[in-house]
């Protein structure tokens, strides 16, 4: 599986089960709870807490269940309850990825000129993350055969790895490759001119 393969599968996983926080309150309480967090995005997941007593699904923002407490029961965590109790991991925890998509012109390496526009946001995300690791990968459309467009994106890719890499960012820090047409965004039959799918996706990590 490809570095980038198992930083999708990542994402995934927590686009599917948000943030799920464990607390162990100590022997003053005796209790621990599970909270569901959304993510940076504002996506929420679903957890379910077993027991064999039995289950308690968690699957809205901020609702939480106690470890060992009666199936079914859950209850708000207000933010103040939230920051006392799990503050410190949540500072300690990394930063979530960031993703971007840049748009090119049918057919060759020129970006559009929105996308050039959207370059200095992703330098200042990766500024803002020490040691940060970057996947850039290309992609086109369905226009054209297989290898011309795996060779297009890879270009693409290699194009936008440039420029990052002319502010200075090292180019080992960045993993570099091409999906060609095989990805697309926007699914289309073969041989579709289709703009969304002539892009480079970025993620900052």
């Amino acid at each position: 599986m490809s570095r980038s393969s198992i930083w999708s599968l990542q994402t995934l996983i927590r686009l599917a089960l948000a943030l799920v926080l464990l607390l162990s309150l100590g022997a003053c309480a005796s209790k621990s709870y599970v909270v569901l967090l959304p993510d940076a995005a504002g996506n929420v997941g679903k957890v379910m807490v077993s027991t064999p007593a039995g289950s308690t699904l968690l699957q809205n923002a901020n609702e939480g269940a106690l470890v060992g407490g009666t199936p079914g029961k859950t209850f708000p965590v207000d933010p103040q309850r939230l920051n006392q109790d799990f503050g410190a991991a949540m500072a300690a925890s990394p930063k979530a990825p960031r993703s971007f998509l840049l748009y090119f012109e049918a057919g060759g390496t020129a970006l559009t000129s929105a996308s050039r526009d959207a370059i200095p946001e992703i330098l200042r995300e990766i500024q803002q993350r020490e040691g940060a690791d970057i996947s850039v990968i290309g992609h086109t459309d369905t226009a054209g055969d297989a290898q011309a467009n795996y060779q297009l994106g890879l270009k693409r890719a290699e194009i936008v790895a440039e420029l990052i890499g002319n502010t200075g960012i090292p180019r080992e820090r960045m993993a570099i490759e091409s999906h060609g047409k095989t990805n697309p965004i926007v699914p289309t039959p073969d041989n579709t001119d289709e703009p969304r799918n002539r892009r480079v996706e970025v993620t900052v990590r």
